[in-house]
């Protein structure tokens, strides 16, 4: 019998480790390391570059912090991008809301998205929604080129190292304002507070969000499989401050199944920890 475990460097003296059943997966793409395992406590899960993405026992609560924050804020939001989520999880979150129009996602690895939908199609399931537009190409392209304007940029990338770095450059957030509608809002993901490389990243995107955008803040999840559990996303807009303008009413008569989220939570993810303000206010 195989004694196989599955290993994450998440800090110079911190590993985390999973068991595994079978490794189900292994491919080098031109963009990165991509590799599918099953295991018994969460179920399948993939990495990239030796990282974990998602899980099938935890990936809802991420999927469901980023998507539906936004939509909480300004339920009436139409048009979205999407950046990177070549799992599949954001977009099936957000097809949830019947009166989204359209949902274009850009995802610069086309081998994530079909791996996925064959090995998680807990979260790739909604890929093939008629309201879903595939775009196989660099993020930070699409959006220096883009004419479109959305509502709602969601940002749901890697770290930013590798093919992800890009996401996280000031150019980058430039441009996704110009594409913005006046009521627009970005989420994206934040890195962590806890471990010293993820907090640098985390204070580096929160600044260039705070020169760009009038409305810029952090919210926190927990997040069991990524470094610390303790993980961040940011939220920036033109105009909607997401506790000022929270809109639970509105956002509860849509009668949205969730696991993670609730208009509770909503308000209880922006009340960070002293240490996490600290950092972000230094």
């Amino acid at each position: 019998m195989t004694n196989l475990w599955f290993t994450e460097k998440w800090s110079k003296d911190t590993r985390f480790s999973i068991k595994v059943k079978t490794h189900l997966y292994s491919e080098k793409t031109p963009f990165q390391q991509i590799d599918f395992f099953n295991s018994e406590e969460y179920g399948n899960f993939f990495t990239l570059d030796g990282f974990i993405m998602v899980t099938e026992k935890d990936e809802f609560i991420y999927h469901d912090m980023i998507t539906h924050v936004p939509m909480g804020t300004n339920p009436k939001i139409k048009k979205v991008l999407v950046i990177g989520a070549g799992d599949g999880g954001t977009v099936r979150e957000l097809t949830k809301y019947d009166h989204i129009e359209k949902i274009d996602m850009v995802e610069i690895d086309e081998r994530v998205v079909l791996l996925c939908e064959k090995y998680l199609p807990i979260t790739a399931c909604k890929l093939r929604d008629k309201r879903v537009n595939l775009y196989f190409q660099d993020g930070l392209e699409f959006v220096k080129d883009s004419k479109e304007i959305y509502d709602l940029i969601i940002v749901d990338s890697t770290d930013p190292i590798s093919v992800g770095e890009g996401l996280f450059t000031e150019n980058f957030y430039k441009n996704c304002f110009r594409i913005l509608s006046e009521e627009g809002i970005l989420v994206n993901q934040h890195e962590s507070p806890f471990y010293e490389n993820f907090k640098v990243e985390m204070v580096k995107a929160h600044q260039k969000l705070k020169n760009i955008f009038p409305i810029a803040t952090v919210y926190q999840i927990h997040q069991p499989t990524y470094a610390s559990g303790h993980w961040m996303l940011g939220f920036a807009s033109k105009k909607y401050d997401p506790i000022l303008n929270h809109n639970p009413e509105q956002w509860e008569s849509l009668n949205i199944k969730t696991k993670y989220y609730n208009s509770n939570i909503h308000k209880g993810a922006f009340a960070l920890p002293n240490y996490v303000l600290d950092i972000l206010n230094k």
